[in-house]
């Protein structure tokens, strides 16, 4: 976790750029028994105003335990990362009526 940002924020490294991407956590959740994180990028004001906003959405990673500790990956099916993507947003729309 990056101490920069504080207790909410994660670095991870892009396995395609080797670019180290700040995250910002907003939410987890457990489906088939797996544990789902949510972020969102934190984006800088330069590059924001560089890139398409559209670009920079929510990012749903896996939680895995490798040699007894969390790794985040990527999900690579699609049919999962569409199912839990519905999911986090019926949790959020739940909290957001609450």
């Amino acid at each position: 976790m990056s101490e920069d940002f504080g207790p909410n924020f994660v670095t991870i490294i892009s396995e395609e750029t080797g670019e180290e991407i700040e995250l910002e956590f907003i939410d987890a959740l457990e489906y088939n028994g797996v544990l789902y994180r949510a972020f969102f990028p934190v984006i800088d004001e330069e590059a924001e105003a560089e890139t398409d906003e559209d670009e920079y959405g929510l990012i749903i990673l896996k939680s895995e335990m490798v040699d007894g500790e969390e790794m985040l990956v990527q999900i690579e099916d699609e049919d999962e990362i569409n199912t839990v993507y519905d999911k986090f947003m019926e949790q959020l729309l739940e909290d957001e009526e609450n």
